[in-house]
């Protein structure tokens, strides 16, 4: 990695003393070393005052380094603190910029004070720097506060300048859990007073402007940005994500009294417009975008007018976006206005379109089915879950499970969705296997499900006992066909342990035959296995050792 930028004095002597002051001389020692010997595997750097590094000991370590606010750097290795790892990284850091390595190695007797001399110009340039970054961060700080104490009469688009400055500190540090939870804090630490409703709107809007920060899709020195977030961030999102959806929920009533409509409003205008910016492949916006128009918006529509003029922006905004426009989200989003409409074949058009492009993201659609559901429109409902079963079938899914309780919910209200219901399950095989076989058992299909597994050459040892056991008391019959296979496939493998399998399934099967008080079918489909597989010595021994043969 060659830096695209040089570290100036300052940014250098703060770096010196920093490692002075944190640094044992062992572990500058031990460091220097690790150092030499290339045990620094990788170093990155996503901004020009942070690092990231691997770097080899009795495994691999990763580590962190905030160069603007030191002591919040780490390394994940057991050693707590500052370790000969970081201290590696620092200099393999240093090596990148063209930096003196020794006056690192002997940080603390560069930056010591030399007898009967005024301090070294270094570490007074320091001393005065950090005077002066005090002294401008009070300075910061106090604006922040007088302008909060506004906060009631701001908009929201001036809340979240106002995040912006008070988490400015933190914009270089990694993007994690512990950045997501000092970013809480900063937010928190300026919050006025503010009535319940108001409070409300601020805690979403705070976690909002987090998760944007988050979901910044991270980029490295040369401009190449990643199409995947890392794994640190995503969590953090995720759970940040979490709290968005029920603060979102818990906002339905607020949002339905016109006091509010102005709040609801400017939270819609915002959700908008990162949404339709949104390439990470979680599309969080995406969803609480839908999740505030199903849940505040959609169910309270009496006319089109509310969908019509919010297409509009959405178009408006799509233009003036250009290349920067996420076209999922933005295809997405139109169809759910048309479908709040009514336009049913408008809305389904867009997602079909969507879908050649893309792969639709399943949660997505699950919030149209929460609206028709919510307005009780069972048949349009029925027609959706047909219509969309095959964007649930590009890849497994745990969206598919909400899916499929929303066939429950058509089928009670609806009497023909329940046949519609099994036949677009089958064919969202084997992608709704789990599912449809539940389905099947719960609403007493026995024979469709016994049909399914023969269809589908499975193997009765393969279930549970108890699995079994609602089909060999409801409905024992059935099971005879799918043991019998299961016994000839067995006899066929020609192996030992395939004729031990064979053993277990005709006991079973003895069983069952006993049940119905059919034994005399039994004997007679004994008598005839025994006769046509005579020859096989081996499966032979082990009927014996079943005791199913004298």
């Amino acid at each position: 990695m060659t830096p695209n930028y040089e570290i100036d004095d300052d940014q250098w002597n703060m770096l010196v003393q920093d490692v002075a002051d944190n640094f044992e001389d062992v572990t500058l020692n031990r460091g220097f070393q690790y150092f030499k010997q290339a045990h620094v595997l990788k170093l990155t750097m996503p901004s020009n005052r942070s690092i990231e590094a691997i770097v080899e000991g009795s495994e691999n370590y990763h580590v962190s380094i905030d160069l603007d606010f030191f002591t919040t750097s780490r390394c994940d290795c057991p050693v707590k603190g500052f370790c000969k790892h970081m201290f590696a990284a620092l200099l393999k850091y240093a090596d990148l910029h063209n930096r003196s390595i020794h006056t690192l190695v002997n940080a603390k007797s560069v930056t010591a004070p030399q007898p009967s001399a005024k301090p070294v110009s270094h570490a007074m340039s320091y001393s005065k720097a950090k005077k002066i970054e005090a002294s401008n961060a009070a300075k910061e700080a106090a604006e922040i506060k007088e302008q909060a104490s506004q906060m009631k009469s701001m908009s929201v688009h001036e809340w979240h300048e106002l995040f912006e400055r008070c988490t400015a500190r933190l914009s270089q540090r990694s993007q994690n859990i512990q950045f997501s939870q000092d970013a809480l804090k900063a937010i928190y630490k300026i919050k006025p007073e503010l009535p319940p409703v108001l409070d409300l709107f601020f805690s979403l809007h705070a976690r909002l402007f987090i998760l944007s920060e988050l979901s910044k899709l991270p980029q490295d020195q040369s401009g190449y940005m990643y199409s995947y977030l890392a794994y640190h961030a995503h969590h953090a999102a995720s759970d940040i994500q979490e709290t968005v959806e029920k603060l979102i929920e818990s906002i339905i009533i607020p949002a339905a009294e016109p006091d509010n409509a102005s709040l609801v409003a400017q939270t819609i205008i915002h959700l908008r417009k990162k949404m339709l910016v949104e390439k990470n492949d979680k599309h969080y916006f995406l969803y609480n975008y839908l999740g505030a128009w199903t849940l505040w918006m959609s169910p309270t529509l009496d006319n089109e007018d509310l969908c019509s003029t919010e297409l509009k922006q959405l178009a408006q905004e799509a233009q003036e976006l250009g290349s920067t426009l996420s076209s999922i989200t933005y295809s997405i989003a139109q169809s759910g206005m048309h479908l709040y409409q009514g336009h049913d074949d408008v809305a389904k058009s867009l997602l079909n379109k969507a879908q050649e492009k893309n792969n639709i993201p399943e949660d997505s659609i699950i919030f149209f089915l929460v609206h028709l559901s919510q307005n009780e429109q069972w048949e349009r409902l029925t027609n959706w879950l047909i219509e969309v079963a095959p964007l649930f079938t590009v890849r497994r899914s745990p969206s598919i499970l909400v899916y499929a309780g929303y066939w429950d919910l058509a089928a009670q209200h609806l009497p023909r969705a329940e046949q519609q219901m099994w036949e677009t399950l089958a064919s969202m095989l084997p992608h709704s296997r789990a599912i449809y076989e539940e389905k099947l058992l719960i609403n007493e299909k026995w024979e469709r499900w016994i049909d399914y597994h023969l269809t589908m050459n499975s193997d009765p040892l393969d279930f549970r006992v108890a699995e079994l056991q609602p089909l060999e008391k409801n409905a024992p019959e059935v099971l005879l066909p799918f043991y019998h296979q299961a016994i000839e496939k067995y006899v066929l493998l020609k192996n030992r342990d395939a004729y031990k399998s064979a053993v277990k399934m005709l006991k079973r099967l003895a069983k069952l035959y006993k049940k119905m008080k059919q034994e005399q079918r039994w004997e007679l489909f004994f008598d005839s296995f025994l006769s046509r597989n005579s020859r096989l010595r081996a499966l032979q021994e082990e009927l014996r050792k079943g005791k199913l043969l004298q």
